[in-house]
C-alpha cells in the first residue's frame, strides 16, 4: 500500500529557465520528480514533448505548435509499427528533457517514491487536431495507436525510473478528461471510460492521474488508479459531495493528493498557512461527518500545490512560495495527526 500522510508532490510542469533551480526544487518534496519547462524550451511542452515518434504529428517550433496530418500519418505508420518493437524508440529524448537524465542520476535513496510524468491521452489526442481542425483522437484507428503510443511510453519511462528507485510511478496529465463529459465532444464519455479503464489496466507500478479541471470523479474514482491529483483549492469541494465514492476509494488503500496551495499570484498573495490549512480541514470535516475519520483521511492524503502555472507575472517567485508553504502546511499536519 502507498505512503500517505501529507507527503508533498507537485505536478511536473515548472515555469523555471534555470534547470539546476528547478530540478532543486523539484528534489525538496517528498516525492520528488522530473520537472517539465517549456519555458527553457518548447520541445518540453507537454504535448510537444510526448509527441515525438508519433506517425503523423508535426512540431513547430517556430510558431510553437503542433498539428496532425493524416497523410503523413499513412507515410509514416508503417515505419513506426516496425520501429515500435524496440522499446528504445519511446525513450525520452536529450531534446526533449533537460532534466530527465539529471533526475536519474541523483542519489534518490532517501525517498520513499519518485515519479515521472506524461501527457494523459485523453489531452493528448483532443489537443492535437488535423487538417480540418477535427481532434486526431475522434478518429478510431489514430486512437488505438494513440493509446498503444503512450503506453509504450510510459512504460520506457517506468522502467528507468524503476533503475534508480523501488516505488517509481509514472502519472498522466489529463486536463482533457474534463472536456469528454462535455455534450459537445464527438469522442464520448460512454467509449472514452471502456478505452481508458483498457488503457490503465496496462500500465506497469501505480497508476495516477492528475487535473486541474472538474470532470466526472464518480469515473475517476471508480477508475483502476491509485492516486488521484486534485486541484482542491478550486473544486475540492466538489469532489467531496461525491461521498460514496471518496470512501470506497480512501478504504481500498487508495491516495489523494489534495492540490490545496495556490499557484497563481493572485490567489497566493490573499492565502497564509492558516487559511489554507482551513481549507483543507474544513473539506476533511465534510468527510467525517460522513462517516470517513480524520486518521483514514489523513493516512491516505498526500499534498500538492493546486497546479502549474505558466502566467504568473513573477517568473517563479509565486511557484517557490506555494513550493514553501505546501512544505510547512505538511509539516503541520504531520504534527496535528501523526
Amino acid at each position: 500500500m502507498l505512503s500517505g500522510q501529507a507527503l508533498t508532490t507537485a505536478m511536473g510542469i515548472l515555469p523555471h529557465t534555470d534547470l539546476p533551480a528547478a530540478q532543486r526544487l523539484a528534489l525538496s518534496l517528498d516525492i520528488p520528480f522530473w520537472p517539465q519547462l517549456p519555458r527553457f524550451r518548447f520541445k518540453e511542452d507537454m504535448y510537444a514533448q510526448f509527441a515525438e515518434h508519433f506517425p503523423g504529428i508535426i512540431v513547430n517550433e517556430g510558431k510553437q505548435s503542433l498539428h496532425f496530418s493524416h497523410e503523413r500519418f499513412a507515410q509514416e505508420l508503417d515505419e513506426y509499427l516496425e520501429a515500435s518493437i524496440s522499446p528504445d524508440y519511446f525513450a525520452l529524448s536529450e531534446e526533449s528533457s533537460a532534466a530527465f537524465n539529471g533526475f536519474l542520476a541523483q542519489d534518490l535513496s532517501s525517498y520513499k517514491m519518485i515519479h515521472g510524468q506524461t501527457v494523459g491521452p485523453i489531452s493528448f489526442g483532443l489537443k492535437i487536431c488535423d487538417e480540418e481542425r477535427k481532434p486526431m483522437i475522434y478518429n478510431d484507428f489514430v486512437r488505438e495507436i494513440l493509446y498503444d503510443f503512450l503506453h509504450h511510453k510510459i512504460t520506457w519511462q517506468y522502467n528507468q525510473l524503476k533503475k534508480v528507485h523501488s516505488t517509481p510511478f509514472v502519472w498522466l496529465d489529463e486536463p482533457g478528461l474534463e472536456m469528454i463529459f462535455n455534450s459537445l465532444s464527438a469522442y464520448t464519455s460512454e467509449v472514452a471510460q471502456v478505452e481508458y479503464g483498457a488503457f490503465l489496466s496496462k500500465l506497469p507500478g501505480p497508476k495516477g492521474v492528475h487535473l486541474c479541471g472538474n470532470p466526472d470523479w464518480s469515473f475517476l474514482l471508480k477508475a483502476d488508479i491509485d492516486i488521484l491529483s486534485v486541484d482542491a483549492f478550486s473544486w475540492g469541494h466538489i469532489l467531496v459531495r461525491y461521498i460514496d465514492e471518496v470512501k470506497e476509494f480512501l478504504r481500498r488503500g487508495k491516495i489523494i493528493s489534495w492540490g490545496v496551495i495556490p499557484t497563481l499570484t493572485s490567489e497566493l498573495s490573499s492565502e497564509t498557512i492558516q487559511s489554507l490549512t482551513a481549507r483543507l480541514l474544513d473539506l476533511w470535516k465534510f468527510l467525517n461527518h460522513h462517516g470517513l475519520d480524520d486518521s483514514l483521511i489523513y493516512d491516505r492524503s498526500w499534498l500538492a500545490p493546486s497546479r502549474c502555472c505558466l502566467i504568473n507575472g513573477d517568473g517563479t517567485s509565486s511557484i517557490n512560495r506555494s513550493f514553501e508553504l505546501l512544505q510547512e502546511i505538511s509539516r503541520n499536519l504531520k504534527l496535528r495527526f501523526a
